[in-house]
């Protein structure tokens, strides 16, 4: 009731919670509700001073394990909008374990919000017999619709813990994340995690196959506004429209971040015994720039974390990207990382100058998401402002690039004598299927530290493309930043590999 509360006390627009009763309590009222409540709502949150949300939980949620947790099913027979066969299904996440920040939950229809109450009877909770919880409310939500077969709803997107979301398209398994935003990604002073505290879920129209919802974010430097509109599919579309309200100056923000797990792989697997060749949920960061230049970026598991920035004004999209598409390159029958979803930020709009950030954690397992991508704006944003920021985001295979454009399909590299390293780039499509025999490419390498030796580019039979091959001399460097790039004619054939290599 506090959070409520707080949330809403002293708003023009208000919601019936905000005099007393908590959104998820049986007894709270319905509301009317348009299409600008949650900006005018984050809007009056911002103008006040930041109060962090009350999450007591009685001890037998708040003290919940993993398996217990896990063991809390939502019994599909309550789902929302189950019996209307609306094409989209919505079940609710429990409270407990690592989720006890509660949301608050809305079904919005003909203009009005009705809050979704919360009753424990719409749980399992396996082995465990909890005391009478009272309202408690949700930690999140997921939605499902049928993307693999006309009769069964799969699961497609899940929204569960501060601003995480995560979806999937037709044939996927969950992988890497997107968040609402990000604040001090990797920054000394520690990041701070804004959350959302209330989703308002627009009813769907039956066949239209997109599904429409609200949210309200919070944190300690800034609330926001947010509109989802989701079209699951072979491809899984979301488009995000978010308004920004800071109660301070962000130097530190990040727009449209995503959060991956990069463990190893050919190109990187120092110190790693492993019977897997490679074990990764995303491979590479992709971007095609301004100016029409398509880069990918081998990801990497450092020693230390490191960050690289790609400045940019006005890019065409970027995203992590799942390339290595076959079973075998993993060899891994549980985990499935051939299934494991692309993400590619389409911006919509004028997003200015800015840069494209690459975060690299360190990591000893598979378990810890360590790559944190997001566009930072050139500017600050402003405080007592308001700042909009719309963007498409693709769960995909991988984003197509120009049918002319040719991919590196694999990175290896490893050692070569001394402190010389050989880098081994497999390169195909594109232009490269109907290259003439007597046009073989050549490859255009620097670096900005040491010698590029023994540059060599030969047809690979096994892919029916090329494989190109140089050897690094640091000579005493301890970090050199690669670009490579297949050439014939002086016009560029493929993509430009960037790669940073460290001693």
């Amino acid at each position: 009731m506090q959070r409520r509360a707080a949330l809403m006390a002293g708003l023009a627009y208000t919601l019936t919670a905000s005099a007393g009763a908590p959104a998820f309590a049986a007894d709270a009222a319905p509301e009317p509700f348009d299409g600008m409540a949650v900006r005018r709502l984050a809007r009056d949150l911002a103008s006040k001073p930041y109060k962090a949300p009350e999450n007591r939980l009685p001890d037998a949620i708040a003290k919940l394990t993993y398996d217990q947790y896990r063991d809390i099913r939502f019994d599909p027979k309550r789902a929302l909008w189950r019996e209307r066969k609306l094409g989209f299904e919505v079940q609710l996440l429990h409270r407990g374990f690592l989720y006890n920040d509660g949301v608050d939950l809305f079904e919005v229809v003909g203009g009005v919000a009705t809050p979704i109450a919360y009753n424990q009877d719409m749980f399992n909770f396996g082995a465990m017999t909890p005391p009478p919880l009272g309202a408690i409310g949700f930690a999140g939500f997921r939605i499902h619709a049928p993307i693999n077969r006309p009769d069964y709803f799969d699961e497609v997107c899940v929204f569960l813990g501060a601003s995480y979301f995560r979806a999937v398209a037709k044939g996927q398994e969950y992988g890497l994340s997107a968040r609402g935003l990000s604040i001090k990604t990797a920054e000394p002073s520690g990041e701070e995690f804004p959350a959302f505290r209330s989703f308002w879920l627009e009813r769907p129209q039956p066949g239209s196959g997109v599904v429409v919802l609200h949210a309200l974010l919070d944190s300690e430097s800034a609330a926001a506004a947010y509109r989802f509109t989701i079209r699951p599919g072979d491809e899984t579309v979301i488009d995000v429209e978010s308004v920004i309200y800071p109660r301070v100056e962000i130097a530190q923000v990040g727009i449209a971040t995503m959060t991956s797990m990069f463990f190893f792989d050919p190109s990187n697997r120092a110190g790693i015994d492993d019977f897997r060749p490679a074990v990764h949920d995303s491979n590479g960061l992709q971007l095609v720039t301004g100016p029409g230049e398509t880069l990918w970026r081998q990801l990497a598991n450092p020693r230390d974390l490191q960050i690289s920035v790609f400045a940019d004004s006005h890019p065409r999209g970027f995203g992590l990207i799942q390339r290595e598409r076959s079973a075998a390159g993993y060899q891994d029958f549980e985990a499935h990382y051939e299934k494991r979803p692309s993400l590619w930020v389409e911006p919509i709009g004028d997003v200015g100058d800015g840069g494209v950030y690459l975060v690299e954690i360190p990591s000893k397992d598979e378990i810890h998401d360590n790559v944190v991508a997001f566009w930072r704006p050139g500017r600050k944003l402003a405080a007592k402002a308001e700042h909009n920021f719309t963007y498409r985001l693709h769960w995909c295979n991988e984003m197509p690039l120009s049918p002319d454009m040719a991919q590196i399909v694999r990175t290896s590299a490893g050692a070569h004598g001394g402190d010389t390293r050989l880098f081994v780039l497999d390169i195909g499509g594109g232009k490269l299927k109907t290259l003439p025999a007597d046009m073989a490419p050549t490859l255009e390498v620097s670096g900005d530290h040491g010698k590029i030796l023994h540059v060599n580019v030969q047809p690979n039979p096994l892919t029916g493309g090329w494989r190109a091959s140089f050897e690094l001399q640091p000579d005493g460097a301890k970090m050199v930043e690669l670009r490579a790039r297949l050439m014939s004619a002086n016009a560029p054939l493929s993509e430009t590999w960037v790669y940073r290599w460290t001693a």
